[in-house]
């Protein structure tokens, strides 16, 4: 059964209290589904956040994206995340992540481990937080009766643990080359990976709902010219594989449109992040596929 698109908005600065709240307030009114946040020292606490944007919105969900687990201890993101589901109305998604930039450990006085280690925390707390938040002795009790799971990553393990655990499962599109810095995967290799993920899911009752990060969005004039002119991002792919890549978006808002459903037929990917610098330059898009 193909799913219904779903959009979200990853917010990345505040401002004031007051701009943090018009900025919600648009993004429900443009049609977001979702106001995300992500967990970065230098940018917004994230529950926080979430809160205020539940006091001036009635409809989008509310989320994370992605908390970094090495920063929470399983008991107390519980806490937190119980809370939060509360005070917005039963309206929180937990988005959860192995994390990957050390230099914010360091600042905070926390360890950075291996990756395996990383990700042993991040199996952690996925098993534990909706352990304690299904216990009924639990308190505070969260509205939801299984805050929905997010899981953002590209390794192996990570996807097998995601298909576990998570709800929804959401990708970069991108992975680290031999030097450890971030690449680009040809639209192939997401492929292989989002192949990878729904086989180790196996017979799961309910798959999980697929997401991916939206990095660069241009809406109008010729896609190939815009290609061009935005390779420097992605200048480890060709202009074909650019244009039939799901981190970038360009074209009319008709095609934008078209390369998305498509995307959703190649790759299952039915809910798109976008960044907030594309918040309104997007919106055109979500309305062009309202209902599809």
């Amino acid at each position: 059964m193909t799913r219904p698109f779903r959009f979200g908005v990853n917010m990345l600065d505040i401002g004031t209290g007051a701009a943090w709240r018009e900025k919600c307030r648009k993004a429900e009114a443009l049609g977001y589904d979702v106001v995300l946040v992500p967990d970065h020292l230098g940018m917004p606490a994230p529950f926080p956040a979430l809160v205020a944007a539940a006091e001036v919105t009635q409809r989008p969900r509310l989320g994370t994206f992605v908390l970094n687990s090495g920063f929470w201890n399983p008991a107390l993101l519980a806490r937190e995340a119980a809370t939060t589901d509360l005070l917005t109305g039963g309206r929180l998604e937990l988005g959860l992540g192995a994390g990957y930039v050390q230099a914010e450990h360091d600042s905070a006085g926390l360890p950075f481990g291996s990756p395996r280690e990383r990700v042993d925390h991040l199996e952690r707390t996925l098993t534990e937080v909706p352990r304690l938040l299904g216990d009924p002795e639990h308190r505070p009790a969260a509205v939801q009766s299984r805050v929905p799971m997010l899981v953002g990553g590209n390794g192996k393990r990570v996807l097998r643990i995601a298909a576990q655990h998570a709800d929804i499962m959401a990708f970069t599109g991108g992975g680290a080359g031999p030097d450890g810095q971030p690449r680009p995967l040809a639209p192939a290799a997401l492929e292989e990976s989002v192949n990878a993920f729904r086989a180790f899911e196996g017979d799961r009752a309910e798959p999980a709902e697929l997401n991916f990060l939206v990095q660069i969005v241009a809406v109008g004039g010729d896609p190939r010219v815009k290609a061009r002119e935005l390779m420097g991002y992605r200048e480890e792919l060709g202009v074909e594989d650019f244009l039939d890549h799901p981190s970038l978006l360009t074209g009319s808002v008709t095609e934008i449109a078209d390369s998305l459903r498509a995307h959703r037929k190649r790759y299952g990917f039915s809910y798109f992040t976008i960044l907030e610098p594309y918040l309104e330059e997007f919106a055109p898009v979500i309305e062009e596929l309202q209902g599809s």
